[in-house]
């Protein structure tokens, strides 16, 4: 006899009817070697050749790309909070900065970017953050460390190979006093990020499921993820 299965646990919303969605375009011209949509609350992840360049496009605006970069002939070698604001003497990403490996080395470059500044310091969400952070009721929901365990598994990558990442379209503010906060976002639907690859790379986006907090405008939107050969 089939059973029939009940859940009290409400639905995860996506993004709400008519949101305004901008596709934009990459941000070098060339030829697109890689020309995907994340949808909202997946992850992502693509080998970026040395000379390629990476756009990810905010489509719906305030969407945040949670980002991690790992060398590809070594994936010991990943991306760096630390050494690359320390190289920079900056706490905020933005064109030039060098996103620098736990060996110090170049992993890419950011060249373009269409909002004030990009965080590197506010870290993922996960479901226990989730439950400290807004309460227990909050537990079932998917979150970006999850996402980064799925995608990464494909390469080989485990939670032991997770570290502090990027926080693209997320807005981290650094107070006088050095508190941190996670508020209202600066950018738009179809505003960009690129980052050109120093050398071979794999990067691993989530789209991030975040819902109570501004870092989605509550409103979790598509990312589009560009891949071009100059």
């Amino acid at each position: 006899m089939a059973t029939t299965v009940q859940t009290t646990v409400p639905p995860r919303p996506v993004y709400a009817d008519g949101s305004p969605l901008d596709w934009s375009e990459a941000f070098v011209p060339g030829e697109n070697v890689v020309d995907d949509v994340i949808a909202p609350r997946a992850s992502w992840s693509a080998i970026v050749r040395a000379g390629e360049v990476f756009t990810l496009v905010d489509v719906g605006g305030n969407q945040s790309g949670d980002c991690l970069i790992f060398a590809l002939d070594d994936t010991s070698e990943r991306y760096s909070v630390p050494d690359t604001l320390a190289w920079q003497g900056n706490a905020y990403v933005d064109v030039g900065t060098v996103l620098r490996s736990n060996l110090g080395e170049p992993l890419m470059t950011v060249v373009g970017n269409e909002i004030d500044r990009q965080d590197t310091i506010g870290g993922a969400c996960s479901k226990e953050s989730n439950t400290l952070r807004y309460g227990h009721h909050t537990a079932y929901q998917h979150a970006c460390r999850e996402n980064f365990l799925f995608e990464g598994e494909k390469w080989g990558l485990g939670a032991r190979d997770l570290v502090s990442n990027l926080n693209w379209f997320m807005n981290v503010p650094v107070e006088q006093d050095g508190a941190l906060g996670i508020v209202d976002g600066m950018s738009a639907p179809g505003r960009r990020v690129a980052c050109r690859a120093d050398k071979d790379v794999i990067i691993v986006i989530s789209n991030c499921p975040q819902m109570n907090n501004p870092c989605n405008d509550f409103n979790v939107t598509p990312l589009r993820a560009i891949i071009t050969r100059p």
